[in-house]
């Protein structure tokens, strides 16, 4: 990655194009600001805000470093989660393999600051994207890339659409009934193969597949249903070996960030024939984890399924001001769809910050969300008025970090703003 590239973010001036950034700082570089050690209520930071937990972040970087390498296992964690270089560069000097991303926008953040091992966990077949595709391959040899195939139709117009003298490097894509993309079938996915085989434009170099959306919980049922499709996974891999002759390594890439467990069981057994599989895993949501749905499905979450393995810590936190309080038992906070996740569950209330002191925060519970505001139903008991400040934990970071240009990260007091990361949406 060009660290370079990362660094000059730094320079970068302040102004009113980022939400929350105090008004004094217009027309300061973010290194200027940081170097004042901000503090997030005291400096002039403008409600609603999301912030990052600096240290939970580093927690988690190093937790699934350590667990991949001990279960032989590459990581290429998927950066659409964040689209935040400062991060992606603190992944891969964790040791990460290379990084994921899902569409040629992405591809063109990515190859702005210098990342070169790169998975596209998508088909691509716009010829706009494809061309210059083809152009930067052409221009930098170090670049390893590859994107999924699912059917004849995709290797045709990526055939007709390519004109470099580098084969673009495709992964064959199983899918399952109920999933996303991917050949549904074995014989399916052998087609597309034997069409990539026949194309002078494109190299196959693997199988991939995602096994996430195809259970939504942690039950035997549910890890059941996982286990079947990695089998198939297997077997596809199998059934393909004739077309990896040429190969020093095969990619096998599963697995998002609920069952990244069972993906490890399977990606790692041994392979028939010697196969030279390289395993990679893609899970993205683990750099913040989260305080709803990966909190109870992930394998290092509250209910975790590895023993021996530090849990995943939360590292998200939307801080809203109480602007309203119409009635006993409701708040109006300044905080909406716009400014923080409700997609796998509405924000969690956990701290209450009243006249300078923060205190836990119970028996209240964010019940609907609009476009700018939030419902927080005060149960009984609960203290709670107008200009008070409610930190709530977020679930399903992928729908948070797109609606933040700069991101607050705090040190371990949740005050001091030891950083501000850009992201690139």
């Amino acid at each position: 990655m060009d660290t370079e590239a990362v660094t000059r973010l730094g320079g970068e001036r302040i102004d009113w194009r980022f939400k929350g950034m105090p008004a004094g700082w217009s027309g300061r570089t973010v290194s200027e600001a940081l170097a004042t050690r901000p503090n997030l209520f005291a400096d002039g930071f403008v409600g609603p805000l999301v912030v990052l937990d600096n240290d939970a972040i580093e927690h988690n970087l190093a937790t699934m470093a350590r667990w991949c390498e001990s279960r032989g296992i590459a990581l290429a964690p998927h950066g659409k989660t964040t689209m935040a270089p400062q991060l992606f560069q603190r992944i891969l000097d964790h040791g990460a393999w290379g990084l994921t991303t899902a569409n040629a926008s992405q591809l063109r953040v990515y190859r702005a600051f210098g990342v070169n091992r790169i998975l596209m966990a998508n088909q691509l077949v716009d010829p706009s994207a494809l061309r210059w595709l083809s152009a930067e391959l052409d221009q930098h040899p170090e670049l390893e890339f590859s994107s999924w195939v699912d059917s004849v139709r995709s290797v045709e117009l990526m055939t007709e659409a390519l004109g470099g003298t580098r084969p673009v490097d495709v992964i064959v894509e199983l899918g399952a009934s109920g999933g996303r993309t991917g050949a549904r079938t074995q014989a399916a996915a052998i087609e597309v193969a034997d069409a990539v085989a026949a194309s002078p434009a494109l190299r196959l170099v693997g199988v991939g597949g995602y096994e996430g959306s195809l259970a939504h919980d942690a039950s035997d049922q549910a890890l059941a249903k996982i286990d079947g499709y990695l089998n198939a996974v297997r077997e596809l891999t199998a059934a393909l070996a004739g077309h990896f002759d040429d190969l020093d390594r095969v990619i096998v890439t599963v697995g998002g960030s609920a069952y990244f467990d069972h993906v490890a069981d399977s990606l790692t057994q041994p392979w028939p024939g010697g196969l030279p599989v390289l395993p990679i895993l893609r899970s993205g949501a683990y750099i913040t984890h989260d305080d709803g749905f990966y909190r109870e499905i992930s394998p290092l979450g509250d209910h975790a399924r590895i023993p021996g393995v530090e849990h995943f810590r939360p590292a998200l936190r939307a801080w809203a001001q109480v602007t309203s309080k119409p009635q006993d038992d409701l708040a109006l906070l300044t905080i909406g769809k716009r400014d923080a996740s409700f997609d796998e569950g509405l924000p969690e209330p956990q701290l209450i910050r009243a006249r300078g002191e923060v205190k836990p925060l119970t028996g209240c519970e964010i019940t609907a969300m609009n476009d700018q505001h939030s419902f927080l139903a005060i149960g009984p008991g609960a203290q709670v008025e107008v200009g008070d400040w409610i930190g709530m934990g977020l679930s399903h970071p992928c729908t948070v970090f797109d609606k933040w240009q700069l991101i607050p990260a705090t040190s371990a007091d949740g005050e001091t703003v030891v950083d501000l990361i850009r992201t690139y949406f």
